[in-house]
């Protein structure tokens, strides 16, 4: 039989796959999750995998939001090459603050829908809608959301009969069972289809609402080392990511949410429509986390506000760092005209806001845990398999999740 042709995707060359891959994106795993469930002894299959395959510490990209990072995942690249900076930016077109859900937005091809061209059966199968239309932007197969399961048809979503298929109803949208929902319809198709190539993405609702080594974190990292174990009895080469960490974003003592209100302090100083705070982490899903995150741009409607602002800022407690456009797009490797003129960055239990008025904290039934800026940047990537080579000779990055699955992962543990 004639040896299929690597697929070359936004630079990258990625080797057909000689076993099912399964790419798992693990919403908000911030590495300690993974340690306390295994010290716990929780997590028997992962425990051995670490021990047996490939594991190391990634960073993901900043923001560290669920569109970007999943976008990197699937494409291979930042987001100065996909060009999704965040859940939701203002777009200069129309100067309204928008989703970033479409898959217009997106500037290049992804993984997924590469195989797919070649002829690959390709599976997608995410927690929430919001971005089921651009990991499927382009891609024949299988693509469909735990969210909306019930409402998938084989014209929209390659695949009907899924909550059959599964056995499950379909979750709330606030719940750890929407993520378990993933995992059962993963190794369901898995076993019926053998797809190629299969991408599983989950929501962090359990990460913001829990602490790593708390009962309720544990149990569900418990749930998915069943269900990994499931795809590795059927020789999957899996690996598994995170779009970003999380930490605590609450006073130790009280309880209360540490945020910044960065608009409100804003107008104090300057008046009312010299700025604009845009809160990339902004969806339709802000009961876990109440719009609040670790990163934010500012657009100046003033230029002399360039060099002001971050001079004030820098002195106010919880604002890690304030960057420029250009320096924050290099940094970060984000597209130029997708962000603020100015990037704010708070500290590792701080988050930043717009107005008090303008966040509905009431949903935010247990202190509050949330992400977005550069000290949850590291994040877990472990491979079931050893790699050929040694993956460490650079930075390792959650968007080379698919080169080492494909490219680097032997085709058995050794």
């Amino acid at each position: 039989m004639t040896e299929k042709q690597p697929v070359t995707v936004n630079g990258r060359q990625y080797r057909w796959p000689s076993d099912p891959v399964v790419v798992v994106c693990i919403d908000g795993s911030e590495p300690a999750y993974m340690d306390e469930a295994i010290a716990a002894g929780r997590m028997p299959w992962l425990a051995q995998m670490r021990a047996e395959g490939f594991d190391a510490i990634a960073d993901c990209v900043v923001p560290s939001f669920t569109n970007p990072n999943n976008l990197s995942i699937v494409t291979g690249a930042p987001p100065s090459v996909h060009g999704i900076a965040g859940n939701f930016f203002l777009d200069p077109d129309t100067g309204e603050e928008v989703m970033m859900n479409d898959p217009k937005f997106l500037r290049c091809g992804t993984i997924l829908a590469a195989f797919s061209d070649a002829g690959a059966k390709v599976v997608v199968v995410t927690a929430k809608d919001k971005l089921r239309r651009q990991l499927g932007h382009r891609m024949k197969g299988v693509c469909f959301s735990s969210e909306k399961a019930d409402e998938a048809t084989m014209d929209e979503n390659g695949i009907d009969n899924v909550v059959t298929l599964t056995g499950m109803p379909v979750p709330s949208v606030y719940s750890a069972e929407l993520s378990e929902f993933v995992f059962a319809a993963g190794t369901k198709i898995m076993a019926r289809d053998r797809p190629e190539i299969m991408y599983l993405s989950t929501t962090d609702y359990v990460q913001h609402k829990h602490a790593p080594g708390s009962a309720a974190a544990n149990e569900f990292y418990a749930m998915m080392d069943g269900y990994w174990s499931q795809l590795d009895a059927m020789g999957c080469t899996i690996v598994l990511t995170a779009d970003h960490g999380m930490n605590a974003k609450h006073d130790g003592s009280t309880g209360a949410v540490n945020v910044v209100y960065l608009q409100e302090l804003l107008d104090t100083w300057f008046g009312a429509g010299g700025t604009r705070v845009i809160l990339p982490i902004t969806d339709p899903y802000v009961v876990h986390h109440g719009a609040l995150g670790s990163y934010a741009t500012i657009y100046l409607n003033d230029p002399l506000l360039a060099t002001i602002i971050p001079a004030q800022l820098s002195g106010v407690d919880g604002i890690l760092e304030v960057l420029d456009n250009k320096t924050a797009c290099a940094r970060f490797e984000l597209p130029q005209d997708r962000v603020g003129d100015l990037v704010v960055l708070g500290a590792q239990n701080m988050t930043l806001g717009t107005h008090p008025d303008r966040h509905d904290l009431s949903g935010l039934t247990e202190p509050l845990r949330s992400h977005g800026g550069s000290t949850e940047q590291r994040v877990p990537l472990i491979c079931n398999r050893k790699v050929k080579e040694p993956a460490g000779t650079h930075r390792l990055r959650n968007f080379d999740a698919f080169d080492l699955a494909l490219n680097l992962a032997v085709t058995a543990v050794v």
